[in-house]
């Protein structure tokens, strides 16, 4: 492509959710759709309006033809009339020539005795059959004009409405082949149509001069075999292929229920004599019924259909716009909707189709080369950004889905042959990139160190990036904590010139959706790696861990943020967090008291409130092993805070009021699980001794 002609191209950034891109997918899928749309309706009418105008002509010729080969078929008046008054005639000569000979007055007419030839008869059967593929073509594509007059209908509502109608349509017209039917039935019907027709003149000439009929029939013959050859070489190709595939399919459905239930029967068969003897009867007769029954219900269910989610047309949509468009513009809107996408049905959906795999295999592939194709302030970053996109989503599918990855050779050649320098996000565009974006470019980067070891300048680069995509935890992003965290417990390993796992990679990726707790002990892993002494005296491993604490901090002690932990990993995190302040090179950004006296201080109290809760809940003696969890959740934690230790970094902060409230209302809680304990002992004791006594 010429550089100078080339489309000015904005690589988009990945929406929080599908669509919401400020309408640059949508507005290049309707562009699309209805590029195709008017392109298919189009040429659809252009082709009825030829096949009415030759079906109309066709009818003509036969029916002439059809006017003069009918009356063959019945006897001809005027021979009757011919055979009485020859009769008449006969009489007459006899009377002037005075004779007195009997004359036969039973003579049969030749009415009677009629009876048309066999060609006759066969002309005007191929005749009447021609001119029925005719009507029959002329009245289907009368159909299909309506049909696409329909199908090009706009509805009422707005453009999302109206999106998903139209979408709705095309899928309903693939579902029930409409342009095979009207590009590929109605010819062949006119085709066979013209064929018969063909061989019926060729026998009426036959019937009325055998020389004529040599001479007209050659090159009908001639043209015929053609047709034929061709037909037969593409047999599985259109238009005779289609049809004839399309054949098949129901009679292999059909075939397969008879074959599966006639097995079954032979089964059933087999055991009743098996159980029973020769002659005996099945032990369950009404099984077969069933089984017949339950057969033609699985056949009959398959005609309805559900009606498609939101979510499917919008699967439908990305597989439409990935599948058939050749813009870079469109190809991207729709990659960066992709990484939008996390419910793995809907992305599975998407993915499942084999047509889309190997489209977007090769649009990944050639990423890397696309810079002559675009133009603008700096070519080459957006060459960069395209490729980073594309590298994003090629690693969603993998870590979002259960894909067989060992299996996945060309793609693991293509992800490990992806330019590095092109998938890391400069400095000064880190802030303007998505939370999206930097999870799945991190993801790329550890799918290639899963595949190969990376070297020591590769991973030196690799930990600077990371330090610089650690700041950007400041967006409180759950999911991008546990893969940073996940990449630091990583990094012993990969050191040691070890691959990383892909199981525990997806998990990372993940974010742990099924438990927010379950990514607990990976940000633990990761602090106790950078609190080792040779991790910690690194700038890029300090900045990590200053960005992660602080994520921590605005997490734990924010009373709105008190979803994203349960308090028992809230204090998990914080003992994970207490051997830090013992470093004697603690970094300045986690020294100040401002920071140390906010973490705790909230969530002391709110888990004051919530003992106290949980205190007038369980008194019940039903309630004795929900509160001895409690315990066993919060006691030995609750004892280690409240030791004070100058070791420990944050009861010194805590208001002497607040460590006398929690200690009391714990010390309360645990008084009447004790007291709990002694009625239940008190009351089987008494059980025991009334048995005893009876």
């Amino acid at each position: 492509m010429d550089p100078i002609n080339a489309p000015l191209l904005e690589v988009p950034d990945p929406p929080e959710e599908f669509g919401q891109d400020g309408g640059k997918f949508y507005r290049a899928y309707d562009a699309l759709a209805g590029e195709i749309d008017d392109d298919l309706t189009t040429s659809l009418k252009e082709q009825l309006d030829g096949m009415l105008i030759f079906a109309g002509l066709f009818a003509g010729v036969n029916t002439a033809f059809l006017a003069l080969t009918i009356p063959l078929l019945s006897a001809d008046s005027s021979d009757d009339t011919n055979a009485l008054l020859a009769q008449n005639n006969a009489i007459l000569l006899q009377l002037v020539m005075g004779r007195n000979d009997s004359l036969p007055t039973d003579t049969p007419l030749p009415s009677g005795e009629f009876s048309p030839a066999h060609d006759i008869f066969l002309v005007n059967a191929l005749f009447g059959l021609s001119l029925a593929f005719a009507i029959i073509s002329s009245f289907l594509a009368v159909l299909g004009r309506q049909w696409l007059v329909y199908y090009r209908k706009r509805s009422g509502g707005g453009p999302d409405r109206q999106r998903w109608e139209q979408l709705k349509r095309f899928l309903g017209a693939k579902r029930w082949h409409l342009e095979l039917i009207l590009d590929d039935v109605l010819p062949f019907l006119l085709q066979v149509g013209l064929i018969i027709f063909c061989i019926s003149l060729i026998i009426y000439l036959h019937y009325l001069s055998p020389s004529i009929s040599i001479i007209v029939g050659v090159p009908l013959y001639i043209g015929l075999a053609i047709f034929v050859a061709s037909a037969l070489c593409t047999l599985w190709d259109r238009p005779l292929g289609g049809v004839i595939l399309s054949c098949l399919k129901p009679l292999r459905a059909v075939a397969t229920v008879l074959t599966t239930t006639l097995e079954r029967q032979m089964r059933l068969i087999r055991r009743s004599t098996l159980l029973g003897g020769g002659g005996a009867t099945p032990l369950y007769p009404s099984r077969n019924k069933t089984t017949l029954w339950s057969k033609l219900q699985g056949l009959m269910s398959t005609i309805g259909r559900e009606e498609e989610s939101p979510d499917s047309l919008q699967a439908i949509a990305l597989q439409r716009t990935i599948c058939t468009s050749d813009d870079p513009s469109t190809l991207l809107y729709a990659t960066s909707n992709i990484l939008a996408i996390t419910d793995p049905a809907q992305l599975w959906s998407i993915w499942s189709d084999s047509g889309f795999r190997e489209r977007f295999f090769v649009q990944f592939k050639n990423s890397p080369r696309l810079a002559p194709h675009f133009r603008g302030k700096d070519q080459a970053e957006i060459s960069s950004s395209a490729g980073r996109l594309y590298s994003a989503t090629a690693a969603h599918w993998f870590l979002s889905l259960d894909l067989e990855w060992g299996n996945a050779i060309h793609w693991q050649e293509a992800i490990l042959m992806f330019p590095r320098e092109m998938i890391y996000i400069s400095a000064d565009r880190l802030s303007e990139a998505s939370i999206i974006l930097i999870r799945n470019t991190l993801a790329h980067l550890m799918l290639q160190f899963s595949l190969v070891v990376p070297s020591s300048d590769t991973f030196q680069a690799f930990r600077g990036h990371l330090a610089r995509y650690s700041c950007m935890l400041e967006r409180g992003d759950l999911r991008l904590l546990c893969m940073i965290s996940w990449i630091v417990s990583e990094l012993p390993k990969v050191r040691k010139l070890l691959t990383t796992s892909i199981h525990d990679l997806r998990k990372a990726y993940r974010g742990y959706n099924t438990t927010i707790n379950e990514g607990v002990p990976i940000i633990k892993a990761a602090i106790e790696v950078l609190a080792r002494p040779d991790y910690r005296e690194n700038p890029d491993y300090q900045i990590i861990l200053i960005n992660i604490v602080q994520y921590l901090n605005q997490t734990i002690s924010v009373a709105e943020a008190q979803s994203t932990f349960s308090i028992e990993g809230s204090f998990e995190l914080w003992l994970a967090c207490e051997p830090l302040m013992q470093i004697p090179q603690l970094p300045e950004a986690l020294n100040g008291d401002d920071y140390i006296s906010r973490v705790p201080r909230g969530e002391f109290r709110l888990l004051e409130e919530y003992l106290a809760k949980l205190g007038t809940i369980y008194t019940s003696d039903a309630m004795y092993s929900e509160s001895i969890e409690v315990i066993r959740v919060f006691g030995q934690p609750m004892q280690k805070a409240l030791r004070q230790k100058p070791l420990v970094w944050f009861a010194p902060q805590l208001a002497r009021e607040e460590c006398r409230k929690l200690s009391n209302t714990f010390n309360n809680f645990v008084l009447a699980v004790d007291r709990t304990y002694h009625r239940i002992q008190i009351r089987m004791n008494v059980g025991v001794i009334r048995k005893q006594k009876r």
